[in-house]
């Protein structure tokens, strides 16, 4: 938490908002709180429930509407932000603003740290496939990402913004070092389906973090780290995880292993909690639905604050 008379650290999130459940700005919003910062959001959608349900309704937000809310800060003077935080975008247009917008803050205060996650797609049983239109990906590639500080793609979205495809772990951090090179100095490859060395009920994630030393010279910390596979689709898992490597690079900056390690054992304890209270509701023998699946995010508030490390990194 910040200690008195610290400056308190504030995060301009646009995501999506939806009435029910957690998903987006309803994901990252409690979670940063009860780290300690001031978040600002601005949800890119407005809809009842997440679309893995049977029915949702609700509107979305335009580039233009998202240029007018930023000027009514901008009027206030109140648009100074230590963070910017962006998620799931299918609008080419918003994402473009997106981008004027993080150039904006970046130019008024250097400091400004953009951590994106490039949402566009996923691998179901080996084949990748997109959920976004295509025409995102180019403005991934040349627009966000080269303005990004922090993204966590999953191995496809890493696969389909590098042209590169990962079937090993050198070959993903190749792609990763590729990343880098196209700006953000943090890359969290947040699942991908590698062999993990603890067998196949386990999950990879790799993490690189590339800093510059005073002296001019990069110096390059590369992690691994194996998750316990949960047998359940989960809704706003991605969301949440960006929210809190935000907040645990900003409070272990030269540490990406500590950073990661608290980031992946909070989401493990939601998820166990989430998948447990979900087949409680479901009853013996039945499969839980959307709505028994929605991330456990306030029941997990003491995980989330101070997490036990249940998962630790392996430096590569």
């Amino acid at each position: 938490m910040a200690a008195a008379g610290e400056e308190e650290c504030k995060v301009l999130s646009i995501q999506s908002h939806v009435v029910r459940g957690y998903v987006g700005n309803k994901a990252a919003t409690f979670p940063l709180q009860v780290l300690g910062f001031e978040i600002d959001t601005i949800n890119s959608v407005q809809f009842s429930n997440h679309t893995g349900y049977d029915h949702w309704k609700g509107q979305v937000l335009n580039s233009d509407e998202l240029h007018e809310l930023y000027e009514g800060l901008k009027l206030n003077k109140v648009n100074r932000y230590d963070y910017v935080l962006t998620g799931y975008t299918r609008d080419k247009s918003f994402l473009e603003m997106v981008v004027d917008i993080v150039q904006e803050l970046k130019h008024q205060n250097s400091n400004v740290v953009y951590v994106c996650d490039p949402v566009m797609g996923d691998k179901w049983s080996g084949e990748g496939c997109m959920y976004v239109p295509e025409d995102l990906l180019p403005v991934y590639k040349n627009k966000v990402v080269p303005v990004a500080d922090i993204i966590t793609p999953n191995q496809f979205e890493a696969e389909l913004l590098t042209g590169r495809k990962i079937h090993t772990e050198k070959e993903a951090i190749e792609v990763m070092d590729m990343l880098h090179n196209m700006g953000p100095e943090t890359v969290v490859i947040t699942s991908s389906d590698l062999q993990a060395p603890s067998g196949n009920d386990y999950l990879i994630a790799l993490g690189s973090q590339r800093k510059t030393k005073a002296d001019g010279t990069k110096m390059t910390q590369r992690i691994r780290m194996e998750s316990p596979k949960v047998d359940a689709v989960f809704v706003g898992t991605g969301d949440l995880f960006a929210a809190m490597l935000l907040a645990w690079t900003h409070k272990h900056p030269n540490n990406l292993k500590v950073a990661c390690e608290k980031t992946v054992s909070a989401m493990q304890q939601v998820l166990q909690r989430t998948i447990t209270s979900a087949h409680a509701q479901a009853g013996k023998g039945n499969k839980p639905n959307s709505a028994q699946l929605e991330l456990r995010i306030v029941q997990s508030k003491k995980d989330i604050e101070n997490p036990e490390i249940i998962i630790k990194a392996t430096v590569l």
